[in-house]
């Protein structure tokens, strides 16, 4: 059996878990790797024994046309640009959330994929994790009832990751690029991908990257440390809320930074019962004339590592023609459009058409 070849495009903290699940499949070679640091390029390299290293993704593709498949995992505005270039290598591409940081990216990422008659994949890896999955079993067997609100939670006490993912001109934005795209993404696709139509939202600069404090960790999640030279140009806290066409609404809060306890989650309201996805998921509903809740017997909270396998494999079936795409280019282009309506209702102070 030939192996589909991979190169992985940026090999930061997030290409790890790419490679890793890549690693685990019989179909595939982990082929080569590009990166415009030298050191972390060799490090890597020689951690997954990769002999092919680039600091050049053209130079990479025009020396190995063998290539079958890229995962890009580079920072944020670099996702188009290698996207796109991959595509019209004629690969099959996997790109890491967010899908850009404009609309208008994410719309020639989808027509460089449509031109060239190519896979491009959003890592949405919220849709691959076995609460989604528990979740979307009630809700399509009708236990559920019809779905009419939901919150979207993503909160930090003390979470500015520093370095490039608080730098606008790299990131896109804060909090609700970085953390929102993931539980927004995940309400969206449980509610059944309604097409947004509105949203108003709001962003706060208060707290910033909070230098001062004289210990980093809250103790519940651990800032890799905005440092002094760090550009921290971002919101540290956004709120919003999002009407689809069909009437349902989502509430979403996210932060790096708040003087709160740190949640994440997402919850779902339905006319026969609601649903927390939290640690773990739970049910609550009516029963008999009695409130009542509902926990599943199995384990049914986010697996992290498998949520991530689950996606590469998914990725390599579709790239084989075995499998249709869960997280297509054009939920990346409407994610997309809800993110930056956010930022320019917080600019205008009114609620923004999409």
């Amino acid at each position: 059996m030939e192996k589909l070849k991979v190169a992985v495009v940026g090999v930061g903290g997030i290409s790890s878990f790419h490679i890793d699940s890549y690693k685990k499949l019989d179909n595939v070679e982990v082929y080569a790797f590009c990166d415009i640091r030298p050191e972390r390029l060799k490090y890597m390299g020689e951690r997954y024994g990769v002999t092919r290293l680039y600091t050049d993704e053209e130079q990479m593709l025009k020396e190995l046309p063998e290539i079958d498949i890229v995962s890009v995992c580079t920072w944020n505005s670099a996702h188009a640009p290698c996207a796109i270039m991959a595509l019209n290598a004629g690969k099959h591409v996997l790109v890491e959330k967010p899908m850009a940081t404009t609309v208008e990216e994410a719309l020639a990422m989808q027509e460089a994929a449509k031109k060239n008659n190519k896979l491009l994949m959003i890592a949405f890896v919220r849709r691959y994790g076995r609460d989604c999955q528990v979740v979307r079993d009630f809700i399509n067997g009708g236990s559920m009832g019809e779905l009419y609100y939901a919150k979207a939670t993503y909160l930090r006490r003390n979470g500015n990751p520093g370095g490039w993912f608080s730098n606008i001109a790299i990131s896109g934005g804060g909090p609700l690029i970085d953390l929102g795209v993931h539980v927004i993404d995940l309400a969206r696709y449980l509610l059944g991908n309604p097409k947004p139509v509105s949203v108003y939202g709001a962003t706060f600069d208060k707290l910033g990257s909070r230098r001062n404090l004289r210990k980093k960790s809250s103790g519940e999640y651990e800032a890799s440390g905005a440092g002094n030279n760090d550009i921290c140009n971002c919101e540290d806290m956004a709120s919003a809320m999002i009407r689809f066409d069909n009437g349902t609404v989502l509430n979403v809060e996210v932060s790096f930074d708040l003087n709160a306890p740190s949640a994440n989650g997402v919850q779902i309201f339905g006319t026969k019962a609601g649903v927390q996805v939290k640690d773990d998921v739970k049910f609550y509903s009516v029963a008999n004339g009695y409130l009542t809740d509902i926990s599943i017997y199995e384990k049914t909270g986010l697996d992290v590592r498998e949520a991530f396998e689950n996606e590469i494999a998914h990725f390599v079936a579709c790239a084989q023609g075995k499998a249709e795409c869960v997280s297509p280019a054009e939920d990346g282009v409407e994610l997309m459009k809800i993110l930056t309506a956010v930022y320019r209702s917080a600019k205008s102070g009114h609620e923004e058409i999409i």
